[in-house]
């Protein structure tokens, strides 16, 4: 069964990636979908380097089922990203924060 998951990723830079420049990376969120969560790790980095941008690191943050019970609220706008996330059997990138200097890691 498919569900979706919250992952953050981290990304370098890499050439065109769109990043503002001086930006030394960026930090995304990302609703994917995956019958587990490894499986939306491995889609989350394979769409973002199809898309030019540079994942260094990943951390799940749970499917919204356990995000829940560990006691998340999850606002309507985010359960929407998630839905599409799983209606698609896609990768949402939901937020990218450009990171500066020592910011990152």
């Amino acid at each position: 069964m498919q569900q979706v998951y919250t992952l953050l990723v981290e990304v370098g830079r890499a050439a065109d990636d769109g990043l503002p420049q001086g930006a030394t990376g960026a930090a995304l969120v990302c609703y994917a979908s995956g019958k587990d969560e490894e499986e939306a790790v491995r889609e989350t980095v394979a769409i973002l380097k199809q898309a030019g941008l540079a994942p260094i690191e990943v951390t799940g943050h749970g499917s919204i089922d356990e995000r829940l019970a560990e006691g998340h609220e999850i606002p309507e706008e985010e359960r929407a990203l998630m839905d599409r996330a799983l209606e698609e059997n896609a990768v949402i990138v939901a937020q990218m924060e450009p990171l500066y200097g020592d910011e990152g890691g």
